[in-house]
């Protein structure tokens, strides 16, 4: 009982004043542990250490001091993907680590994907596509208060507002973000533009291997011409002093690569 009265009092909190930061971390935990029971995780403890270090060197600089702990996932999947979840949970998959070529390359899609949760993307999607409903599909989440119909047809819209694809809006505060991200990291923001045209040229040459990421990622030559120009903003003293690679990258790239082959997607 007093399950279904604390989500009834978190309906009334939320349609009130929207998803708060301690909601939208313990919903991130939530799908999180969804995920990573859905999704093949890389366990190797040597390649979570280093893509943790990495993305926290990023993340903890930015604005959402407010989010306690940044988890950084790779998931086993040949597929060129990245994505993140509420509250400071960020994937990559295993087949955009295989396609980057330096370490800056990689850190800017960290720093991007951190971009979409230090600007709260998801969050915002899931309030307009919600609407009033979004405080009962949070109780059910957050509290498992309930589990009709109604409510999981909630739980699935918040779903699709995690995973839909973003605006284009979207996509270019998160690359604003990200190439603030880096730069405060001491990272260079060139790798942005960089790894944008490798996915780019594949689609040209392998467009299957790189489908999901164009599916959830708006991505064209423009939107590469408005990270460089944003880049070009800063001094080129200081961004010719800022890392573009390391032996640690390629020591875990050597790593990832070398793992056995990726599970086949379920289904097929």
């Amino acid at each position: 009982m007093n399950r279904f009265l604390a989500a009834s009092a978190l309906t009334v909190t939320l349609t009130a004043c929207g998803v708060s930061t301690q909601q939208e971390v313990q919903m991130g935990a939530d799908y999180s542990a969804q995920i990573n029971q859905q999704l093949p995780i890389v366990s190797d403890p040597e390649l979570n250490r280093y893509i943790n270090v990495l993305g926290d060197s990023i993340a903890r600089l930015t604005s959402r001091t407010d989010i306690p702990q940044w988890h950084f996932y790779i998931v086993d999947s040949k597929e060129v993907n990245a994505f993140a979840v509420p509250g400071g949970y960020v994937y990559v998959n295993r087949g955009l680590i295989e396609r980057a070529v330096k370490m800056d390359q990689l850190a800017g899609v960290l720093g991007h994907e951190i971009g979409h949760v230090v600007r709260r993307h998801s969050i915002k999607q899931m309030e307009q596509q919600q609407g009033a409903n979004l405080g009962l599909t949070l109780g059910c989440i957050l509290t498992n208060a309930c589990n009709s119909q109604a409510a999981q047809a909630g739980i699935q819209v918040v779903g699709t507002a995690v995973f839909s694809k973003f605006s284009r809006q979207d996509e270019t505060e998160a690359d604003e973000e990200g190439v603030r991200n880096v730069i405060r990291a001491g990272i260079s923001p060139n790798g942005i533009p960089e790894m944008f045209q490798i996915l780019i040229n594949e689609r040209t040459s392998n467009p299957s291997a790189v489908d999901a990421w164009f599916a959830t990622h708006p991505l064209e030559e423009a939107r590469i011409a408005d990270v460089q120009g944003l880049i070009g903003t800063y001094d080129p003293a200081v961004l010719r002093s800022l890392s573009t690679d390391s032996r640690n990258f390629h020591t875990f790239k050597s790593r990832v690569m070398a793992l056995p082959p990726s599970p086949r997607p379920r289904g097929t």
